[in-house]
């Protein structure tokens, strides 16, 4: 069986699906942990605080918080992290690069978050509630937002109802 489930990584074939959505996968045990997924279970536990995970990566990658290990070290610098994806980032200040792009301005950066943030300074201003420090790109979004401050309830065929977080009404 080995050589049949190596072979599909050349072939591209992905037998195994999962009977809730549309994933397919070529290996059985990657269809086990993303059936996890639909049924919520998370069988991996930390037995110091009980974080609980689907995926063993996941809490392989949690324990590093308690033991303070650091296994990914530039070859740079001295800079060492727990996380492979924060030494990718941290990479790109060497290099220069900055593949994060804004599509208003032409803002560049290394880091997806700092894109993030910066998106918000094209938005301030657009859809301010007049009541707190809340703004938005959308004024249906503001709209419903403030039905907090009214203390009225979005009605069940409301757009606001399903459509905007619970934390920005």
């Amino acid at each position: 069986m080995p050589l049949d489930r190596h072979m599909r990584t050349h072939t591209g074939e992905r037998p195994f699906r999962c009977d809730q959505c549309d994933y397919s996968t070529a290996q059985k045990s990657n269809l086990d942990c993303h059936r996890m997924r639909h049924t919520g279970e998370k069988p991996y536990m930390c037995g110091e605080c009980g974080y609980r995970t689907a995926y063993k990566s996941a809490l392989d990658r949690h324990m590093r918080t308690h033991t303070g290990e650091r296994p990914f070290r530039c070859d740079q610098c001295d800079y060492s992290t727990a996380q492979k994806s924060n030494l990718d980032c941290h990479r790109m200040r060497h290099t220069g690069e900055k593949p994060y792009m804004c599509g208003e301005c032409g803002y560049r950066t290394a880091d997806k978050s700092d894109l993030s943030r910066h998106m918000r300074t094209h938005m301030e201003g657009k859809y301010k509630c007049d009541q707190c420090d809340y703004f938005t790109g959308k004024k249906w979004v503001l709209d419903c937002h403030r039905l907090k401050h009214t203390r009225q309830v979005a009605s069940p065929t409301s757009t606001c109802v399903g459509s905007v977080g619970t934390e920005q009404l």
